[in-house]
């Protein structure tokens, strides 16, 4: 089975995506198919043997859609990575904006000939009931004349989409959101053309002063000038994904015979030898053959600190190098990149569809074929029992006003918007805010859960040792403490002997010189400073010293999940240092942050159950499992989901890939990148807990902002078709004149989008 994305070009409504997902899957050898009309992506698992793009493209042209099929990666001989700079990324970002310049002169060609028309219907409607004085004869016979070349001009130029609309569901009766609005103005402008054109002959049938060349006017503005506005808003929805594609590097100065040579990142291949410049950004992933810099990773770790990097480090495609030179070898280029990974992800999480659409879709579905007929059932109504009180020419032209007004009014538009929208704006905040998230049914449970499981080490702490104490034991004073074990530690590779260093380095404490530098093999090491020999190293290396020392004080912190590290000369020890893998200052805020939501956070760690209470005590975990191996977590999450709990886990991704699969939102901290991305849900770059909360708050946003436009879209239809086709006329005179239908048509897919764009100025 094949799956492929692919972009759908003609789709102008909701409907289209459900004219379109039922006309694939009614084609031999689909399996499955999603269409969503908020990217305008189609998503199709189809067997290869049976059927490919181009036949799947030819079912759906007959109905005025089109797959944009491009030859294959392999067809073209190409990596995914070549290709899809070959088809251009942001192509589609471009033709959108042609579209968006077009619908733009349409709507400005428009708007003064609806504003034209609505001035003549309101000079006509208020000298009906002596507001204004009535219009000479002269001035209204040139408004007869002048308003159907408008009309003309508006249905068939600016209204092309509603006329195909209107064709197509004559010929393969499918109709859609257009056909309602074709039917609706073609309606309107072929009864005002008759009266027009035979109005001699029809005046002692029907009231020929009525026409409605203003109603076709104004309705197709105002939808055009709603679908334009749509558009614009649906290209800002879309902000996450150019701002990431701006970050990949454009080029790359590779290493070729011998010479640099300038080339274009896509032909970057595996193993080339890569130099970057301060102030560059790197092309591609690869780790450092020669050379060390500090780099700005803050696009993947959220550290707003550059990393140092040497030789044998990993770097990462679009961070930038900020200070030195350096050379690096390929090992992921093209599609293969995190970069691109994420971009494909954040692409992905937004064309997918979130359980809750699935109601939105069916009703789109059946929407339009009922409207039709509630359309049709109002026109008779009109014309069989609005005669007989009202006669049959008052009848037939509230009969069409009727008929018109529901077509109009009624278009689903605003229901296929609601959720789309919200998860293309909803994943995109995500993104940049260092919240990936891989799919809108994730974003949807996620607002559900009420327990989150996570991992000690590189979640709640840092993953890297920090000096957290000092226990002076001598008459020197802690900087001249510090100074000699950073002077000594400094000749050290040792990942200990980093968290003393990089505190000396904080604190301004200068390390001095050290002669007789010696290794002590799984105990320490000594040297010389300032004339006096001293000795840094673990208890083991103080009792073969055969040093007096009282280890109480040192138990206390081991049983903290502490490592010691002591600084003697011979004869006596002066004082002793902590390390420890300190707790990330947000820990503490984001467990409180989850308690405020009320969620329960349980910590599993595979570390001595004491130092793992201790640790939790400090943070306020509720709950502590410890000692327990990778493949136990997996059935710890199973066990807290028999007790009815939603369960979200976070973990590091990689040990942690069993369990992140099994969670109900699987959430893999950043810091443990492909597996990470792959088994989780949602991947938190930087490995930041506080931006599990600020997933959840926007998880519970997004999806209040669904509602919210799914109330909206049903409100706008269920009290406008009744009062469209005119059920409160007998009770109140109450009858919607199309242009109204039109304007709230087009205000409800306004409201919609503007309600979801709300969502990106949401604090989280």
């Amino acid at each position: 089975m094949h799956t492929q994305t692919y972009k759908v070009k003609g789709m102008h409504c909701a409907s289209c995506s459900s004219v379109i997902e039922k006309t694939f899957k009614k084609v031999e050898g689909v399996h499955a198919a999603e269409v969503n009309y908020g990217t305008e992506k189609a998503k199709v698992s189809f067997d290869p043997s049976k059927t490919n793009p181009h036949d799947l493209s030819r079912h759906i042209e007959p109905l005025g859609y089109t797959l944009e099929v491009s030859p294959s990666a392999e067809e073209m001989g190409m990596s995914a990575g070549e290709h899809e700079a070959h088809l251009g990324l942001n192509q589609s970002k471009k033709e959108k904006l042609v579209e968006v310049a077009d619908m733009r002169m349409k709507v400005l060609s428009a708007i003064p000939l609806a504003l034209f028309a609505a001035f003549v219907m309101g000079w006509d409607i208020l000298s009906e009931y002596g507001v204004v004085s009535a219009m000479s004869y002269t001035l209204k016979e040139f408004f007869h004349h002048l308003l159907p070349i408008f009309a003309t001009y508006i249905l068939f130029v600016v209204g092309k989409p509603y006329l195909l609309g209107f064709y197509r569901f004559l010929r393969y009766g499918k109709a859609n959101m257009d056909t309602l609005i074709g039917i609706g103005t073609v309606a309107a402008f072929l009864y005002s053309f008759a009266v027009s054109a035979f109005e001699d002959v029809l005046r002692p049938f029907i009231n020929v002063d009525y026409q409605y060349y203003d109603v076709t006017i104004v309705v197709i503005t105002f939808i055009a000038l709603g679908k334009y506005l749509e558009a614009k808003s649906k290209i800002k929805t879309g902000d996450a994904i150019e701002k990431l594609l701006n970050l990949q590097a454009k080029t790359a100065l590779v290493v070729r015979d011998g010479k640099e040579v300038e080339i274009s990142v896509n032909d970057v291949k595996y193993g080339d030898s890569i130099i970057v410049k301060p102030g560059a950004k790197i092309p591609v992933d690869g780790v450092i053959t020669e050379g060390e810099s500090f780099i700005d990773e803050s696009m993947v770790t959220g550290e707003p600190m550059p990393a140092q990097k040497k030789e044998g480090d990993a770097v990462v495609s679009g961070t930038i190098n900020t200070s030195g030179s350096f050379t690096f070898k390929a090992t992921k280029v093209g599609s293969e990149t995190l970069l691109a990974q994420i971009i494909k992800m954040v692409e992905e999480a937004q064309g997918s569809k979130a359980p809750i659409q699935a109601l939105a879709d069916k009703i789109s579905a059946v929407f339009v074929p009922i409207v039709l007929v509630i359309a049709f059932l109002t026109l008779g109504t009109w014309l069989i029992v609005g005669s007989q009180y009202l006669g049959f020419s008052q009848a037939l032209s509230f009969g069409l006003v009727s008929f018109v007004g529901i077509l109009v009014i009624a278009c689903p538009c605003a229901l296929g918007l609601a959720t789309p929208t919200a998860i293309i704006v909803g994943v995109g905040k995500g993104a940049k805010e260092g919240i990936l998230i891989k799919d809108a049914a994730t974003l949807e449970k996620l607002h559900k859960v009420n327990t989150v499981v996570v991992d000690k080490t590189g979640t709640i702490t840092k993953g890297k040792p920090t000096l957290v104490d000092i226990q002076n034991l001598s008459t020197l004073s802690d900087e001249e403490l510090v100074s000699i074990l950073a002077s000594l530690e400094k000749k050290s590779e040792h990942p200990i002997a980093h968290a003393i260093v990089s505190y000396a380095q904080e604190k301004n404490i200068s390390p001095s010189d050290v002669s007789g530098f010696e290794g002590i093999q799984g105990k320490g090491l000594k040297g010389t400073v300032k004339g006096t020999e001293y000795f840094v190293g673990n208890a083991k290396l103080v009792s073969d010293l055969e040093i007096p020392f009282d280890v109480t004080k040192l138990n206390e912190f081991t049983s903290q999940g502490k490592t010691p590290v002591i600084l003697t000369t011979k004869d006596s020890v002066l004082g002793f240092v902590m390390v420890a893998d300190e707790i990330k200052e947000e820990s503490k805020q984001a467990v409180a942050d989850l308690h405020k939501l009320g969620i329960k956070v349980v910590m599993l760690t595979g570390d001595d159950e004491k130092a793992a209470k201790y640790m939790a005590s400090l943070v306020g975990i509720d709950d502590v499992i410890a000692h327990v191996l990778p493949q136990d977590k997996l059935e710890k999450i199973k066990e807290l989901q028999s007790q009815g709990r939603i369960v979200a886990m976070a973990g590091d991704g990689v040990n942690d890939a069993p369990a992140l699969a099994q969670a109900d939102v699987g959430i893999a901290m950043g810091t443990g990148t492909d597996v990470a991305i792959e088994s989780a849900g949602i991947t938190l770059l930087g490995g930041d807990i506080s931006k599990l909360v600020k997933a959840i708050k926007l998880s519970k946003i997004t999806m209040r902002g669904i509602k919210q436009n799914l109330f909206w879209a049903f409100i706008y239809n269920i009290v406008g078709i009744p009062l469209a086709a005119g059920v409160f006329y007998p009770i109140f005179g109450w009858l919607l004149n199309p242009v109204f239908a039109g304007f709230a048509m087009a205000m409800s897919s306004v409201s919609v989008v503007s309600n979801s764009l709300r969502i990106k100025a949401k604090k989280l």
